[in-house]
């Protein structure tokens, strides 16, 4: 095994059987790609370990704080044993310690980043700002950050496995409705449309919810103009994008108007219009 990190004063460095080794019980990541676990395996297998895991003692043996990940895969590689650097760390420490080692590691994805801050403030009572500087981001990160914890889960697990990306996440925050947010996430994944395209439809979404379909003449025979809004309102969740139903002031009838943003769009719509074009299985 290879180990390219010497240890500090007050740690050691040694090889650990993996019997003996604990997962964290703060670890902030929780998502592990079982694609690339095999890759990492296979890589151990052939080179070893390149970077040793991090533990702390306790008792029983030892508790990993930061390579979860490297200790996973070093388990499907066979090995009975892992290089590993024993640090002393305190419990209120160790939550901080592990954000750190895996954010500095770029190891863990969006949400659990996210949760993992919220756990330092809401568990050890850190402010933005000082959570911020613990972890060397700037507060305006951190904020941003606990904003995907507003998506709905489902939502959050396809940034998780990203399915969509931050940038598309935080466009879509600014729907005020869960089924409309969603609606345009699943679009995001599908279509491949961008954020800059996701900015657009959002903005347009929330135009149509904001100026609904222009009032009815009160001498006309259609029903209430309550009714018209919020059919409005279901057909613009049902379809992710800005709809209107305009009434023929004139006789009874009217149209519905559907907008789309792209020929991606257009296809999206065209889909959801005509399930029956879809090919068998979709």
């Amino acid at each position: 095994m290879i180990a390219d990190k010497q240890p500090a004063a007050n740690e050691e460095l040694i090889d650990i059987d993996i019997d003996q080794i604990t997962p964290n019980r703060v670890q902030p990541r929780t998502f592990f790609d079982e694609a690339k676990l095999e890759e990492l395996a296979q890589s151990i297998r052939e080179n070893g370990i390149v970077q040793p895991i991090l533990v702390r003692r306790t008792a029983g043996g030892f508790e990993l704080v930061a390579g979860e990940r490297r200790w996973r895969a070093t388990q499907r590689a066979g090995l009975a044993r892992i290089p590993a650097i024993v640090r002393d760390i305190p419990d209120d420490k160790l939550l901080e310690l592990a954000l750190i080692e895996n954010i500095q590691r770029q190891e863990l994805n969006p949400i659990e980043e996210a949760k993992a801050y919220q756990s330092l403030i809401g568990t050890l009572g850190l402010t933005h700002e000082v959570t911020a500087a613990r972890v060397g981001r700037d507060r305006s990160s951190i904020a941003n950050s606990l904003r995907l914890l507003k998506l709905p889960d489902d939502v959050q697990q396809m940034v998780a496995e990203d399915k969509i990306s931050t940038g598309h996440a935080k466009a879509i925050l600014g729907l005020p409705q869960e089924d409309m947010l969603r609606s345009v996430a699943r679009t995001i994944f599908d279509k491949g449309i961008s954020v800059r395209e996701t900015e657009a439809i959002v903005k347009r979404l929330i135009d149509g919810l904001k100026n609904p379909a222009k009032p009815l003449e009160p001498a006309t025979r259609m029903a209430p103009d309550a009714n018209f809004k919020a059919a409005e309102s279901k057909l613009i969740r049902r379809f992710g994008t800005k709809v209107r139903i305009i009434p023929n002031q004139k006789a009874p009838g009217g149209r519905i108007e559907i907008e789309y943003y792209g020929d991606k769009d257009l296809d999206r719509v065209y889909r959801m219009l005509n399930p029956q074009d879809l090919p068998p299985g979709n």
